[in-house]
């Protein structure tokens, strides 16, 4: 029997995949948090791994950046507890502290009484990774890299976030895990802190 290689059908496989190892898995909503007030707000976050940055330990750095609403609320820079010998490990780590990240920022946002505007949106540019994690198909051997795949795949099966490829020339992530070239690292920031009109986004251009 030929199998439709089509995207409602791969849609269709992913929801009977989730429901058959998470169960009807759902955001769990702080059960006294205040009502919302005001308008919802968007979260997003920019992801991205840097494999064997530590010379000396062999370690991968991770970086995060949150933005709401399009401004840079946190940033997170680190170096990773394990030692990853291939991309692929140190980028699914990397997914797994920022969809941790994610859920304590939307925890706090509703206890200060913030609407959150649907899920958050996580972006990376591994590949790989983004499509393991939406449709997963490979046995993971490493524990700690499947806890990590199944962290991130149950907060998309609960709808907490949404996680998505994007190029690397174009993950703004890029500034808090590899040593970039000023022209390259200037790009980045520019479209961060400034709007199309070259102002300041926090002061106006004052």
């Amino acid at each position: 029997m030929k199998v439709p290689d089509d995207e409602k059908y791969q849609h269709v496989v992913k929801m009977d995949w989730d429901y058959s190892v998470y169960g009807k898995v759902e955001e769990e909503l702080p059960w006294n948090m205040p009502p919302a007030r005001g308008k919802s707000v968007r979260l997003t976050t920019f992801e991205d791994a840097n494999l064997y940055h530590d010379y000396t330990t062999g370690r991968a750095a991770m970086g995060m950046l949150h933005l709401m609403n399009g401004t840079v609320i946190d940033y997170f820079s680190k170096r990773q507890l394990t030692v990853e010998t291939a991309t692929y490990g140190s980028e699914f780590v990397a997914a797994r502290a920022g969809t941790e990240q994610q859920m304590d920022w939307r925890y706090t946002l509703r206890m200060m009484g913030v609407a959150i505007d649907g899920p958050s949106w996580m972006f990376g540019d591994n590949k790989s990774v983004r499509d393991q994690a939406n449709v997963p198909h490979a046995t993971l051997s490493k524990r700690h890299n499947a806890l990590a795949f199944h962290q991130v795949r149950e907060a998309i099966a609960a709808g907490v976030i949404i996680f998505n490829h994007i190029p690397g020339a174009e993950n703004p992530a890029d500034v808090l895990t590899k040593f970039l070239p000023h022209v390259t690292a200037m790009k980045h920031l520019r479209e961060l802190l400034f709007s199309a009109k070259g102002e300041s986004v926090t002061t106006g251009g004052e």
